[in-house]
């Protein structure tokens, strides 16, 4: 090998009667003399696939991936949403089975539910390579790898190409936050250092999720990253990405033992890592400038300023943010207060408590609720009676209605208050049971709980489809009338004593009652728009679990007087634990 100029050892193997010298499929590896005379082997650090081969080593082998036939893309990516419904998924657990899924059991089984609950973009979980399956994809060994536990690169492509051709957009959920520390099949050590890639000393070292650190500081180190960026919006035409751990990324204590108040203190003083945030500006402007169409997402819970502002507006970039203090709030109400306790106040302003201007995907859970150790929000509703009152041949329990109709009304409201996207994890629409664990030695390495359970809503008997249709049905209203990339909404009314929330948003009236005994019959709700009213969305519809108690071919007139601060008001029957969406015309 030969050092370049940027200090890079490189070889170059020519071909033999235009064949490649190394033939596709072949294991290679670099073996390395170092400065003290020790001989180390390394997989490279830009391979496109590793294997496992258990029998052998629990070491991944890198694999000289190179198929006489590429791959031949047959469609061209959709045009970019203007409201973003991220549906969050993992290959690997999309199947009933106990064991592995597959890129084309995922293209061929998941996409069309995907495409049926009317979202709009893919957010594909564990898809870099990574040696522990347990880690989630959030300990990457090999960057340029697609995890061949799921298949092949070529199937992967498959899955998105059949993606674009259903108006799918697919983000990666990329990990650039931090690194795996193997040492034979990662990139620690790689030079038999410890600051090869990374800072050296404890810098390098991320005390919590007990990884490795890069050195952003470093050119080969930002070349190594941007281009890994570059890699998979052009060889697997991904869409854009959703940046992991970038609270981790801004900051020297990672986020470690820190609450953040919003003071700006917190944000521009020597606890920033100006390598890493400069790292992040750097990433995005590359591909909003290489790419127009690519949209980027950020998982930070600081509330950086700035985050989602162009970079040539002095921001950091990013198209999105995660709204991670939403799905806190829920958990912590349904853990903590009793139903007769909630703020109606409390719990609108952290669904609109964002900053102006920067774009917000809210979510009622995402995978973090899923894991292990926390439960899902059906599951904190409804409990062990998931297990056995969830037959529509059983009763009706108190437990299992008040479960099936929060459930709705949390989504709905987190949809229609909480920004401008939305996102929720696979199977969580219709109340997935249990929980999510991956096999490890403290489960005795069962896969039960890493999968998804989609024959209990296929079942006709049980009551998960009610839950699926109303999501189903969220969804596709939200493409007709595209409350999500509308102006943020006007709240006129959060009632704390009758449990009552009002609010204007994409041309819609939203009314909510969470009393759990109350309902309100002729209820005064203020609205700006003169006119008539009917409904387009009612959680209490008999196909959604509910009781059908309101008539839908009633129309609703507005009067002419002002009501909380509106120029007009309705009357309208709000039965208890029942939302309602109307449109005017």
């Amino acid at each position: 090998m030969k050092k370049d100029s940027f200090g890079v050892w490189e070889v170059h193997i020519p071909a033999k009667n235009g064949i490649p010298t190394i033939p596709h499929n072949t294991k290679i590896k670099i073996s390395m003399t170092t400065p003290e005379g020790e001989c180390i082997d390394r997989l490279p650090a830009w391979i496109k696939r590793v294997t496992q081969d258990l029998n052998v080593s629990l070491a991944y082998d890198a694999i000289f991936w190179n198929p006489p036939q590429k791959y031949q893309w047959k469609n061209n990516s959709p045009k970019k949403p203007t409201s973003l419904r991220i549906y969050e998924a993992h290959v690997g657990i999309s199947t009933n089975e106990g064991r592995v899924g597959t890129y084309n059991e995922f293209t061929d089984n998941v996409l069309k539910r995907i495409k049926d609950l009317g979202y709009n973009a893919i957010q594909l979980m564990a898809i870099m390579e990574h040696a522990y399956y347990a880690s989630f994809g959030y300990q990457v060994t090999s960057f340029f790898g697609v995890s061949s536990r799921y298949g092949t690169p070529e199937e992967l492509m498959r899955l998105i190409d059949t993606a674009h051709g259903m108006g799918l957009y697919v983000l990666l959920d990329v990990v650039h936050s931090h690194a795996c520390k193997n040492v034979l099949d990662g990139l620690n050590m790689f030079d038999g250092s410890d600051h090869c890639y990374f800072h050296e000393g404890g810098k390098g070292r991320h005390d919590l999720w007990d990884s490795r650190l890069f050195n952003y500081g470093h050119w080969e180190v930002l070349r190594f990253l941007l281009s890994n960026l570059r890699f998979f919006m052009e060889e697997y035409r991904f869409d854009g990405f959703r940046f992991d751990g970038v609270t981790s990324m801004m900051y020297h204590h990672h986020g470690i033992g820190t609450g953040f108040s919003g003071g700006y203190h917190e944000y521009f003083g020597d606890t920033v890592d100006e390598g890493g945030v400069v790292y992040l500006m750097l990433a995005n402007d590359m591909l909003h400038k290489l790419y127009p169409r690519i949209i980027t997402v950020s998982e930070d819970v600081s509330g950086m300023p700035g985050l989602c502002l162009p970079v040539e507006e002095g921001g950091i970039g990013f198209d999105y943010r995660l709204a991670m203090a939403i799905p806190d709030m829920w958990i912590k109400l349904l853990k903590e207060q009793r139903d007769d306790d909630w703020d109606m106040g409390n719990i609108c302003w952290t669904l609109t408590n964002r900053r102006h201007m920067e774009k917000t995907i809210a979510y009622a859970e995402s995978h973090d609720q899923a894991l292990v150790g926390d439960k899902t929000l059906a599951f904190w509703l409804m409990d062990k009676e998931m297990y056995t009152h969830m037959s529509d041949m059983t009763p009706l329990t108190p437990i299992i209605d008040r479960g099936l109709a929060l459930h709705k009304m949390i989504r709905l409201l987190t949809h229609g208050l909480g920004g401008e996207g939305y996102l929720n994890f696979e199977g969580n629409e219709f109340g997935h049971p249990e929980w999510l664990d991956f096999p490890r030695a403290g489960n005795n390495n069962s896969f039960h709980y890493a999968r998804r359970q989609w024959n209990v809503v296929d079942d006709d008997l049980l009551r998960y489809k009610y839950l699926n249709e109303f999501d189903k049905a969220m969804q596709h209203l939200e493409e007709q009338y595209g409350w999500v990339s509308s102006p943020q909404a006007y709240i006129s009314l959060k009632h704390n004593e009758n449990k009552l929330v009002a609010f204007e948003r994409g041309n819609l009236l939203w009314i909510f009652n969470f009393h759990p005994t109350q309902s309100f019959a002729d209820y005064k709700i203020g609205t700006e728009w003169a006119g008539k009213y009917s409904i387009a969305l009612n959680t209490d519809r008999k196909i959604f679990g509910g009781h059908d108690r309101i008539d839908e071919s009633i129309s609703y007139h507005s009067q002419p007087h002002e009501w909380d601060g509106r120029k007009n008001y309705i009357q309208v029957y709000i039965p208890c634990r029942v939302a309602l969406v109307l449109s005017h015309c």
